[in-house]
């Protein structure tokens, strides 16, 4: 009778252990984003969550065959763009910049509308769908960068702080607007089932695992290997500095924006087809990723992607011991780094 109580605890937590890893390794992805922003822009990212939810529901839009509402939003952010850079450009107004103006802002935006227009109806398979989710999430880095940070790229870190707060408010109301209060869900990239010993593991999790692994490996490559990558580690270390020997920091900040919301959309296809998103699910999700960032110290991305991990199975064992408390517990474990960086590191006051 004993030895079958601990053949069941040891079940048990072998399947804690599983979801445990899921979940952080979605976490390990939207930390290693949010320090990526940090790192080149001092931008505390809050609204990566906001990615995520949009990549999700896009998928489950296009699953079922309808026009995902984030291509129209896409259209939306271009336009605001194109006013915001013909009103900064308006002194040098010229044929380059005013084609390089319509190019990106709206009819980049218009190529991706028309493709979603073209692609929803038809059922395309679901790599297809996951391949047109990214194209269109991807890019609202990019204006969401030029609409809401670029004017105030030079401001201390608490302004940027607050702006990000409104940003994230905004896109949840959005979110909101386009795709109503209903949760979706979208279909997993893959069905079936493997077994390593008593212990199933679903196709989805394995690409989720694998999907983890290599955006950190192509990340890490990205930064060690390409003139772009090694830009955006200069304005990381000195952003003053970076700009004196030529590096064109708000090319290194556009970069990392874009490669935010890649993360984050990818994030969403991953999670969408194990549980229910909500316009509102990417704010609990990106700050669980924010515990696991500040956990790393906002700076290193192996300890970022290691307390992510860590985060999944606090937060997958105390749901099953505890669940009344579950979002305490996890949101807890950043008091103690707090208060061990306020000790230790001496930095200005706004960060």
């Amino acid at each position: 009778m004993l030895k079958g109580s601990e053949d069941l605890d040891f079940t048990i937590a072998a399947f804690l252990i599983q979801d445990g890893l899921t979940s952080g390794a979605i976490y390990a992805l939207l930390g290693l984003a949010l320090v990526l922003v940090f790192s080149v822009t001092r931008v505390i990212f809050i609204p990566q969550g906001e990615f995520v939810a949009y990549g999700a529901m896009t998928l489950s839009l296009l699953d079922s065959g309808k026009f995902p509402a984030t291509a129209t939003l896409l259209l939306v952010f271009g336009v605001l763009a194109f006013l915001l850079d013909l009103w900064d450009n308006r002194a040098r107004l010229n044929a380059p910049v005013l084609l390089r103006n319509v190019g990106l802002n709206l009819v980049l935006p218009g190529v991706i509308y028309t493709l979603a227009l073209v692609l929803a109806p038809m059922q395309a398979g679901p790599f297809v769908k996951a391949l047109l989710t990214i194209v269109i999430i991807a890019p609202m880095g990019l204006y969401i960068y030029r609409i809401a940070y670029k004017p105030l790229a030079d401001a201390s870190v608490l302004v940027l702080l607050i702006v990000s707060v409104g940003v994230h408010l905004a896109m949840m109301g959005l979110g909101l607007v386009f795709f109503g209060a209903e949760g979706l869900r979208a279909r997993p990239l893959s069905t079936g089932s493997f077994s390593l010993g008593f212990l199933p593991i679903s196709a989805q999790s394995l690409w989720i695992y694998g999907s983890t692994i290599a955006i950190i490996v192509g990340l890490y490559l990205f930064f060690e290997k390409t003139l772009l990558g090694k830009a955006l580690r200069a304005t990381a270390v000195n952003r003053l500095g970076a700009r004196l020997v030529g590096v064109r920091t708000q090319l290194t900040g556009v970069t990392a924006f874009v490669l935010a919301a890649t993360v984050g959309a990818i994030s969403g296809i991953l999670i969408g087809p194990i549980t229910t998103i909500y316009y509102d699910t990417g704010f609990i999700i990106g700050l669980k990723g924010f515990v696991a960032a500040i956990i790393g110290g906002l700076a290193s991305f192996p300890i970022t992607a290691i307390a992510a991990i860590g985060v999944g199975i606090v937060e997958s064992f105390t749901s099953f011991y505890a669940s009344a408390f579950k979002e305490i517990i996890v949101f807890s474990l950043i008091i103690p780094v707090l208060i061990w960086l306020s000790i230790t590191v001496s930095v200005h006051e706004d960060e």
